[in-house]
């Protein structure tokens, strides 16, 4: 459904409009592959205005291909029917893996750093190939071929990049489910994607904590009869796990019956690569379904020229797999820029907090990515864990998953990056496959909070909510919509097309609609306002909960915030604001931080409750849980619900990936007002 009138001025903050210029080039680094405004503007422009030359030059430039494509595009994007590259043959496994495997096979690919400090390893083209084929045949052997989905639940560790490596080769399409989904979740997108076999740990481990992965894949499993066979991969090697004969197998012995090669399958353009579920707070999750080659060159160029990355660079993305950031920028983009990428394991404040800087000086990274609610949490306590280390192989930071505040943006730069690395603030989705709004370093000036410009390829339209129609020119907020195909969008929902045009393409005919709510500022720069179900309205006044967020971090006293709108019976919606704050920072301080938004915002923002609070309810991967905090502040949960599992699951859904499941006891007796 379309969202009202978004009434949200343009940012006016100077920290907010102030430009940064791109860094100079340090001695010894590489020039960056754009150099200028000018240069991405062209490049751009061209993007846009002859697409498919563009986009058939770039995938000649940076992919292989077996066979070569005979058109760049075809379809009707806007009816949900396009495609890119017909008629060409490629393997996603075979770009990332064997092309760099053939000429260095002793380049490392893959560093690999665990949930215990200083224990790591790395691991060659070569090695990568080999244990990749080995799974491969591995799955053949179990009747896994073209087509067939195949369920992974693994914890961050390599075998997790070889198994999605190994369904690539083979041209089975992989279905990775996130370590920290309870066993209802991995159920449910089983049953969906129709896996017969599932790749899992015996246990995981992140943050000093064991994950007992097995079992509750045995759980989901109990449900799930279309899985033959289940591959469970020793990580712990803990005798009690639980073990099914002859369902299940263990991974080490299978591989070890295999040759160290597998053929590529010739995979067509639009065969798809993987699928991967995304859900909101309700309904049944969706498994956006993603093609071959146009996913893989949306990665490939975006880790490519967003990032700057060169010869010898290490790339650090300290996402999962299991969500898209992972997919597009641990795994598919640098693999296949033939580039060292990182797989962190555990957690950024264990065991301390300079577990991020000691990973980043260890591994000599030069790009590293993260998101904000990491950096608001590490600049929370204190700049002394950053300092104590060497961060000069640093070139270009990133944020990514939601809207950066200023204040982390600045301390990112300044304290991190310590002024001499390009922030790279990112705008994408999981339907979009990679990256479409971001500065390039060398080339974009940049103002904290903004992601600035669109990717190539990227037409970007701003639409009024209610009427659809387009806001011309600058200082207009709306809707974020895309004019245009591009080679990584996402192409359907498996199995449920109709659900995809309903989402994403019928409520504005003619536009890709994202959801997500736009400020184009005065110079032409975008600032993403969050889901469009994230605006709040105030007796009329349309209210981002980003901007409200961004306004409280401003305050020096506070860390973190998360805003929610509540049902009022005056104002139709009133504003409840969750904040943490900076280690030292005690005492009642609400009163000042609803002047803040008063003073930042207006009068009509000032938010009806602020509630201090020493976490907030986020996953193990760093994303706030929204949903609960509407519930708790809704008054919808209550002391009785914390009881039992049932009545809190009931109330709440599943509450298996809070990384501190406890902070929701807490948050139920604040508004119980027995703390």
């Amino acid at each position: 459904m379309a969202a009202d009138d978004m009434d949200i001025p343009a940012p006016q903050d100077s920290a907010l409009t102030a430009l940064y210029a791109p860094k100079p080039v340090r001695p010894g680094h590489p020039v960056p592959h754009i150099t200028s405004l000018e240069e991405y503007s062209e490049r751009w422009k061209r993007s846009l205005a002859e697409p498919n030359a563009f986009f058939g030059d770039l995938a000649k430039k940076l992919l292989s291909w077996s066979r070569p494509f005979d058109v760049v595009s075809f379809g009707d994007f806007t009816a949900g029917n396009v495609s890119w590259f017909l008629n060409g043959q490629l393997n996603a496994c075979y770009n990332c893996v064997d092309r760099h495997a053939l000429t260095t096979p002793e380049k490392i690919a893959i560093i690999w750093d665990s949930d215990e400090i200083g224990v790591h390893r790395s691991i060659t083209f070569g090695e990568v190939l080999a244990e990749v084929s080995r799974l491969a045949n591995v799955l053949k052997a179990y009747g896994v071929g073209k087509g067939d989905a195949v369920a992974v639940y693994m914890p961050m560790v390599p075998e997790a990049a070889y198994a999605m490596l190994a369904c690539a080769r083979i041209g089975a399409i992989h279905s990775v489910v996130f370590a920290g989904f309870s066993a209802d979740a991995l159920r449910d997108r089983i049953l969906d994607a129709k896996c017969k076999v599932l790749l899992t740990a015996d246990q995981g481990k992140r943050g000093g904590k064991t994950i007992h992965l097995k079992k509750i894949a045995d759980e989901a499993l109990a449900e799930a009869p279309c899985v033959e066979k289940v591959i469970v991969f020793r990580r712990t090697n803990d005798p009690s796990v639980p073990f099914t004969s002859p369902r299940d197998v263990y991974w080490d012995e299978e591989v070890s019956k295999q040759r160290p090669y597998c053929p590529c399958e010739p995979m067509v353009s639009e065969d798809p690569l993987f699928m991967l579920y995304t859900s909101g707070s309700t309904g049944k999750p969706k498994g956006v379904l993603h093609t071959t080659a146009g996913y893989l060159l949306g990665v490939t160029a975006t880790t490519k020229y967003v990032f700057d990355l060169h010869e010898g660079d290490v790339h650090g993305c300290m996402a999962d797999v299991g969500w898209i950031t992972g997919h597009s920028y641990i795994l598919y983009g640098p693999l296949s820029n033939g580039v060292t990428t990182v797989m962190f394991e555990s957690i950024p404040t264990y065991p301390n907090a300079g577990r991020y800087w000691d990973l980043v000086d260890t591994h000599k990274i030069t790009s590293f990515y993260t998101a904000p609610t990491a950096i608001r949490a590490l600049r929370r306590l204190g700049d002394e864990h950053v300092a104590r280390y060497d961060l000069s192989t640093l070139r270009t930071l990133g944020s990514v998953g939601e809207p950066i505040n200023p204040e982390a943006w600045l301390w990112y730069h300044d304290i991190v990056g310590r002024g001499r690395c390009n922030i790279v603030d990112t705008y994408w989705q999981t339907e979009t496959g990679s990256i479409i709004v971001t500065p390039m370093p060398g080339a974009t000036p940049t103002k904290p909070g903004s992601a600035t410009l669109p990717f190539f390829g990227i037409d970007i339209a701003v639409l009024d909510p209610t009427t659809g129609q387009e806001l011309a020119g600058n200082n207009v907020t709306g809707v974020l919509a895309i004019r245009n195909s591009f080679p990584s969008v996402a192409r359907s929902i498996y199995n449920d097309h109709a659900r995809f045009l309903d989402t994403y393409l019928n409520p504005y005919k003619g536009y890709y609609f994202s959801g997500d709510g736009v400020t184009r500022d005065e110079d032409g720069y975008y600032w993403i306002r969050g889901r469009v179900d994230d605006v709040i309205n105030v007796a009329g006044h349309r209210l981002s909960t980003a901007e409200i967020e961004s306004a409280l971090i401003l305050h020096p006293a506070c860390a973190e915030a998360a805003v929610i709108g509540v049902p009022d019976e005056v104002t139709g919606q009133a504003i409840v604001c969750f904040c943490t704050l900076k280690a030292g920072d005690e005492g009642d301080i609400a009163a000042a931080l609803k002047a803040q938004v008063r003073t930042h915002i207006g009068p009509f923002a000032t938010p009806k409750r602020v509630v201090i609070t020493p976490e907030l309810p986020k996953t193990r991967s760093g994303k706030i849980m929204r949903r609960i905090l509407r519930k708790v502040a809704g008054l919808e949960v209550t002391e009785k619900d914390l009881e039992t599992e049932d009545g809190l699951r009931e109330k709440l859904g599943d509450l298996t990936t809070l990384a501190e499941p406890g902070i929701v006891a807490v948050l139920v007796k604040i508004f119980a007002g027995r703390t």
